[in-house]
């Protein structure tokens, strides 16, 4: 059974100072929230030890490390069975250029973001090991030309 951890006001500030800005040491949380260092700690770690905090990551800028294309691509499976959708997932969990897959309602069956160094990387993960992958049977991608509004911190 899941236990459902109640965010406080103070929770939910520290949670979205951290989302912005997961290098703010203590010193820093403690003067922006009013507490000491100490319970700031205690905080932290009870937010990390409920999984609300999952963990800290640094954001990487795709284009910097030659990634310079970032596509969604639909995927449509030949069936719905559990075996095929196991052989999906150890598919997708084999290639690093797909960076996050979704499960859907309608028409695709998954939504994959990909990271590509170019169009020509996109189209050998379209065509040499999603669509010749047995469990797919259509694909769709849409490159994105621009990112508007960056991921953004979850609405806390």
């Amino acid at each position: 059974m899941e236990i459902i951890y109640t965010l406080d006001q103070i929770d939910e500030k520290l949670v979205q100072l951290l989302q912005k800005n997961a290098e703010m040491t203590a010193a820093q949380l403690s003067e922006t929230l009013n507490l000491s260092a100490s319970q700031i700690g205690r905080r932290k770690q009870r937010l990390e030890e409920a999984g609300i905090i999952s963990g800290y990551h640094a954001k990487i800028d795709p284009n910097k490390v030659n990634l310079n294309v970032q596509a969604f691509v639909q995927v449509q499976m030949q069936s719905h069975g559990a075996s095929y959708a196991q052989q999906f997932r150890t598919l997708v969990e084999q290639h690093p250029e797909i960076v996050s897959t979704w499960t859907l309602t309608g028409e695709a069956d998954y939504l994959l973001r990909v990271y590509c160094q170019d169009l020509r990387a996109l189209n050998r993960l379209i065509h040499e090991i999603l669509l010749a992958h047995p469990t797919v049977a259509r694909v769709q991608s849409q490159i994105v030309m621009d990112q508007i509004k960056a991921d953004a911190p979850l609405p806390i």
